[in-house]
């Protein structure tokens, strides 16, 4: 090879990109080369804002669309037969305010998760409750908050009802998808039994993503946990206004509890 051939292939090696293979010339990256990835900008910071603003929750009228879902785990039958006493109130609460319509759903068992149709009156939701009896199993609270975004992606709801004790999954997911549901503006109200404080955490920062609220009860607190349950159903037909009205009388203790946690619009 001539001293002319060896310069001209020592500057086409030079030229060649760093971490290049010297075959294919194609590149590889270079031995402890961790280039960052680009921070976000202020435009994308307030692209998502925007986008949440778009999906903020507003102010209802008319007929309400509440999920009503309920741990039907063993440990459940007692706060189930509550629950049956009391659901027909949230239908008569919302009698002056418009109506409403509400899906039972229910976990239980090895991976069991239902949803019902929708229904319009009280005896229609007893029917559908009477027909569930509680199995041992562990929670999944994960697929309540991922039925509901679906539901909602499908027809707007306007707030989802739970009721449980315990909580036995990543709490980091379920925080994920509590983001979710609060993208497309819907309140997650949390009815915990008893103190467990894994749950009360849990369940405090979805009520806290979604703009919802926690309220702990005991099978010794029915007169409670019935009047927060006709203060969510009025809050689903008829919006904050709504609920700020039944504040204001002398059945709206569940109300003024639920206003003290919610955020503000």
């Amino acid at each position: 090879m001539s001293a002319d051939d060896k310069k001209t292939r020592t500057r086409e090696q030079s030229d060649r990109p760093a971490g290049a293979a010297a075959s294919g010339g194609v590149p590889r990256p270079a031995a402890g080369d961790r280039t960052p990835a680009p921070a976000s900008s202020s435009a994308d910071v307030d692209a998502f804002l925007a986008r949440v603003k778009e999906l903020a929750p507003q102010t209802t009228t008319g007929r309400g669309r509440l999920v009503f879902a309920m741990d039907a785990t063993m440990s459940r039958q007692p706060t189930w037969d509550m629950a049956l006493a009391l659901q027909a109130e949230m239908f008569h609460a919302v009698a002056e305010v418009g109506g409403l319509d509400v899906q039972l759903v229910f976990f239980r068992g090895a991976g069991e998760c239902r949803s019902s149709k929708w229904v319009s009156d009280p005896d229609a939701l007893a029917r559908l409750m009477t027909t569930v009896n509680c199995r041992g199993g562990y929670t999944q609270i994960g697929k309540v908050l991922s039925h509901a975004r679906q539901e909602t992606e499908k027809r707007k709801i306007n707030a989802l009802v739970y009721v449980g004790d315990c909580m036995e999954e990543a709490v980091d997911d379920l925080c994920g998808r509590a983001g979710e549901l609060a993208l497309h503006g819907v309140p997650v109200f949390l009815f915990q039994e008893g103190r467990d404080p894994a749950a009360e955490g849990a369940f405090r920062e979805i009520a806290r993503l979604t703009k919802g609220a926690w309220c702990a009860f005991d099978q010794g607190s029915a007169d409670q946990l019935r009047a927060l349950l006709r203060a969510v159903a009025v809050y689903a037909s008829g919006g904050r206004a709504a609920l700020m009205r039944l504040g204001e009388t002398r059945d709206g203790t569940g109300a003024r509890l639920l206003l003290t946690q919610m955020k503000r619009d």
